[in-house]
C-alpha cells in the first residue's frame, strides 16, 4: 500500500521510541514514507518546557537523515498560529487512500476535542497505535462514540498481511520505554541521555543549550 503516514507531535526532543515506531508502521502498512511534522505551536500543550519550533525541526531533520522511508516537514512551522492537524492534512493535498494519520490510543479517545475531527477522518485514514502495556478497548463506549462522531463504522486490526480498505486502523507497533519528558529531566539534572536518541540529536541539544532549565 503506497502512501504517506503523517506523524505529528512536539518531538521535544525526538528519540529512538519515535523512530522505531515510525519505521515499524512504515513496514507494516507498506508505505512510501512516514512524514514527521513537528508542531509549530501545539494547541493542546502549554509552552513551558517546549523548545523553539526551529530547534525541534532541526533535531527531527538530524534524526531522519539517511533513512529513505522517513522524512520531515516544516509545514506547521511556516504557518502562523496554533498547529491544527486538519489544516496540515489539507495542505498536503494527498488523496485519502494514500494519506494516513498516526495517533496514540489516548489521543484517539480525545479526538473530538480537536478542530474538525470529522474532517480529519474525511481527508486521511486514521491509524491508532495502542500504548504498550495499556489496553485499548475498541468496544468501549468512549471508543465507539468517537468512531461514530467522525463518521466511521468500524475498527480494523492490522497485525500483518493485507491492510483492510475500510475502517480506523489499529496497529500494535513496536515501541521503546523512552519518554521525552524523562530526557528533558535528565538534561536538567546533568544525567546521561546516551543510547536513547541519535548521537547527532544529542550533540545538537548540547550545543544549543536546550532543556537545561524547565523554562527553555
Amino acid at each position: 500500500m503506497a502512501g504517506t503516514a503523517v506523524f505529528g507531535g512536539s518531538f521535544n526532543p525526538i528519540h529512538y521510541g519515535h523512530l522505531l515506531l515510525a519505521d515499524d508502521i512504515r513496514e507494516r502498512l507498506s508505505l512510501d514514507q512516514v512524514l514527521f511534522v513537528p508542531a509549530g505551536q501545539p494547541p493542546h500543550k502549554t509552552p513551558v518546557g517546549i523548545a523553539a519550533a526551529s530547534h525541534r525541526y532541526q533535531m527531527v531533520k538530524l534524526a531522519v537523515a539517511g533513512h529513505p522511508g522517513l522524512a520531515v516537514s516544516d509545514l506547521e512551522l511556516r504557518r502562523p498560529g496554533p498547529s491544527y492537524t486538519v489544516d496540515t492534512l489539507e495542505a498536503l493535498r494527498l488523496p485519502r487512500q494514500g494519506l494516513f494519520l498516526l495517533m496514540g490510543s489516548e489521543t484517539f479517545l480525545d479526538l473530538l476535542s480537536w478542530r474538525q475531527p470529522r474532517r480529519i477522518a474525511d481527508v486521511a485514514r486514521l491509524v491508532v497505535i495502542p500504548r504498550t502495556g495499556s489496553a485499548f478497548d475498541t468496544e468501549s463506549a468512549a471508543a465507539l462514540k468517537v468512531l461514530r462522531d467522525i463518521g466511521e463504522d468500524r475498527f480494523a486490526t492490522v497485525e500483518g498481511g493485507a491492510v483492510p480498505e475500510r475502517g480506523v486502523l489499529v496497529v500494535h507497533a513496536a515501541s521503546l520505554p523512552i519518554s521525552a519528558s524523562d530526557l528533558r529531566r535528565r538534561v536538567r539534572e546533568g544525567r546521561s541521555i546516551a543510547y536513547r536518541l541519535p548521537d547527532p540529536v544529542m550533540a545538537y541539544i548540547r550545543s544549543a543549550g536546550l532543556y537545561r532549565s524547565e523554562a527553555r
